[in-house]
């Protein structure tokens, strides 16, 4: 065979793809990139590696290789036929994704077997035709992703249907009997009775709940949930169990327990909050050291395993934040009076207590089950005036200066600034190994008594909210560790642990080049710190510019998602190689499973079934994300409320986010998100760049980019469809 060397012997297009064909099939788990394989096949001249790398792009097109990124390739081993899960869009690009992570393939609406989203399925790929996009058939629907929908009844003389909030699901038949007393215009909820098949293809159902009137602030918040298949009231036999659940501790409830109630003890929570799951306690030593005590709520103590109020809580796993309102995992008497930290009563708590220095050196530790008195329940922007009246400067991580001889001014203010300093020595340390610092902001909404958004603005994290986070760090890790932990040869008990993946190698290189544009550096190479330290430093170092909302968004993509699992990986965000859950058991049910088994462990049981936990996590995360996009969800709607008497208003926006149907734009005044239509932009043809974040026209070359400073016009306001439109004024 010609080895392609300058000035040797030339090869041609079949002597190329028996060469690549021969190489890829000795290696068929491999994945190559243009380098090994240039320098394997000795393709040395630049015109055979340019026929080389068109024969593979022709190769991957007939599927007989799979490109992995943009310069290397492996084998395609896949069948025609796999499993995935199906994606249907509102516009008719519909999508399967396969089992084992691969690039999303089209499915046409005549190829989808009436499949809905999230279905489980299963494909087969068409035959590829020339210049067209590859192509698969739904054969057989193998799971339901769900069998209940919200939407808005429509009542004629013969029969009735609900179309379906987000459009992605076909009108739902519903005979009139089936109704339950519903008419044109409500809010229901709908049971599908009968799937399309061969002898009918429309989709049937019956009306389960009739939430109400469309534009009803309770109606439409319980139609968020609905569409999650989250619930939204709680069933009536769990609360009568946790009403029978007595309020007072007993001598019984004493037992191995330490006293805390005549510690200095105080809850920091939003000004809004009901339940109060954390409280610190601090004390001097003596000789330079600190007690700090981490209280959680004893959660465990009360809801016992297996019982009608775990199961429920099983299911939900996540209390729910909505814009107006939470949706709790507990039932009220439970997370909001005898769990919840509440000032001047006594309360049961799993205790992680610290013996530390001044430099936030831990000393000594110690979990045990307390008693404690909250002597004060405090709001975090109350904590944050007390911190800066003692000379706190937020943001600079510094803290109060030394105290004049009175002491610090303001209700336990000794206290929270020693506790400050603390934090902030424990975060500083964090950063040091390698933590990644990423501080988003949260959007809030105030509303009035009818749920109608008065004002919109971002909520910034400050010192008083990183006191709590560092505390609630330390306990998290420190528990995790005493688990996890274990000598060499020895096997670590089974624990849900919280992981976080290192970031995905693609996108971070994606993120080096879209940087480099803006003349910063990233490392994409080395050990994890030195990868995290440069992150921390690109952050640092584009705060304030123009480009940092779209480097941020672009290294924010490049992360992993966090998630439970019982195979510890270590928590790549923030730098611990061992992380759990252990300071919400009111709020996430994980945190209640990691005490049950940090408890068990302390009175010498044995490891726990490591599958059974799996599962649980696995459906913890599953609903932690279900929980997130309702939240989501109420945002937009709340968004679009706001805005909607604001019609012809103009604002000066910056762009958000860029995709292929139009920009994505937010108010710099209020924060509100809303979209300028790809149609409206009518000066040119313009062309998605996906790999740089932005719109190119074809002809004049206006780019419009992730970042950009824009003027909008409000539009549109589509309460229903929860959509905000924009146009243009520049």
């Amino acid at each position: 065979m010609g080895k392609g060397k300058k000035g040797g012997k030339r090869m041609n297009k079949r002597q190329v793809i028996e060469a690549l064909t021969s190489l890829f099939q000795s290696q068929p788990n491999v994945e190559l990139s243009f380098k090994q394989i240039f320098k394997t096949l000795h393709f040395d001249t630049h015109p055979l590696r340019m026929l080389a790398i068109e024969v593979m792009e022709e190769m991957a097109w007939d599927d007989f290789l799979s490109k992995t990124s943009a310069t290397s390739y492996k084998l395609n081993l896949k069948g025609q036929v796999q499993e995935g899960v199906f994606r249907r869009k509102a516009n008719g690009k519909n999508s399967f994704i396969p089992d084992d992570g691969g690039k999303p393939v089209f499915v046409a609406e005549r190829n989808s077997m009436f499949a809905l989203d999230g279905d489980r399925v299963k494909v087969s790929f068409n035959a590829r035709r020339a210049h067209h996009i590859k192509e698969a058939m739904v054969t057989e629907i193998l799971e339901r992703k769900r069998d209940t929908f919200v939407g808005q009844l429509k009542v004629e003389r013969d029969f009735a249907f609900l179309v379906t909030d987000n459009n992605l699901v076909l009108d739902i038949m519903v005979p009139k009997k089936k109704l339950k007393g519903g008419k044109t215009g409500d809010k229901a909820v709908v049971k599908i009775t009968h799937w399309p098949g061969r002898d009918s293809k429309n989709i049937v159902g019956e009306v389960v709940d009739v939430l109400g009137k469309k534009g009803d602030n309770t109606v439409e918040m319980h139609a968020i949930l609905a569409q999650y298949g989250l619930p939204y009231r709680y069933p009536k036999n769990v609360e009568e169990a946790a009403e029978k659940i007595p309020m007072e501790i007993t001598d019984a409830d004493w037992v191995g327990r330490e006293d805390f109630r005549d510690v200095c003890t105080f809850t920091i929570d939003p000004v809004d909050a009901k339940d109060y799951d954390d409280a610190l306690s601090i004390r001097s030593l003596g000789k330079g050291l600190w007690e700090v005590g981490v209280h959680i709520a004893d959660v465990s103590h009360y809801v016992k395993e297996g019982s009608i109020i775990d199961k429920e809580a099983q299911k939900r796993a996540t209390s729910v934040y909505l814009v107006d309102r939470t949706i709790p995992m507990l039932p009220e008497r439970l997370c909001n009076y005898i769990c919840s930290l509440r000032p001047d009563e006594e309360k049961l708590c799993y205790s992680v207590v610290f013996d530390m220095d001044e430099n936030a050196d831990v000393k000594r530790w110690r979990l045990v089950h307390t008693v404690i008195r909250s002597n004060r329940r405090f709001a975090y922007e109350e904590v944050q005036k007390i911190l800066e009246d003692n000379g706190v400067v937020d943001g600079t991580g510094q803290p109060a200066p030394k105290a004049p001889k009175e002491g610090y001014k303001g209700e336990l203010a000794n206290e929270l600034v020693t506790l400050d300093r603390l934090a902030k020595r424990l975060r500083e340390d964090r950063f040091k190994n390698g933590s990644v610092r990423f501080e988003r902001e949260e959007l809030h909404f105030d509303v009035d008594e009818t749920g109608k958004p008065t004002r919109c603005y971002f909520k910034v994290s400050k010192d008083a909210n990183k006191l709590i986070e560092e505390f609630m760090l330390l306990a998290n890790r420190t528990v995790a560790e005493s688990v996890g932990r274990v000598k060499k040869g020895v096997k670590a008990k089974t624990l849900p642990y919280r992981v976080h993946d290192a970031p995905d190698p693609t996108k971070l290189e994606n993120l080096r080049e879209v940087i480099a544009k803006f003349g910063y550096k990233l490392k994409t190479a080395g050990t994890k710190g030195a990868i995290s330290k440069s992150l921390n430093d690109l952050m640092t170092a584009c705060e304030g510019r123009k480009e940092q909302n779209l480097i941020q968004t672009v290294a924010l993509r490049a992360m992993m998602k966090a998630r439970y699992s019982v195979h510890n990986i270590g928590h790549y965000g923030l730098a611990f190689d061992y992380y759990t859950h252990f300071t919400s058991p009111i709020r996430r049910y994980p945190d209640t499973m990691v005490h049950r088994l940090l408890t068990r462990y302390q009175q010498g049981g044995r490891s726990a079934n490591k599958e059974h936990y799996e599962e649980l996590c696995e459906h913890s995360s599953d609903m932690e994300q279900t929980a997130a996009n309702a939240e989501r969800d109420s945002i937009k709607y709340k968004m679009v409320e706001f805005m909607a008497d604001k019609i012809g208003n103009v604002y000066p926006a910056h762009i958000s986010g860029i995709q292929s149907y139009g920009i994505y734009c937010e108010i710099d005044e209020n924060h509100c998100e809303g979209m300028v239509p790809l149609h409206d932009l009518d000066d040119d043809y313009y062309e998605f760049d996906e790999r740089n974040y932005c719109l190119v026209g074809r002809r004049r070359h206006h780019k419009y980019q992730l970042g950009d400073p824009v003027t909008i016009k409000v539009a549109r306001a589509n309460i229903e469809k929860r959509q905000l439109d924009f146009t243009l004024e520049d």
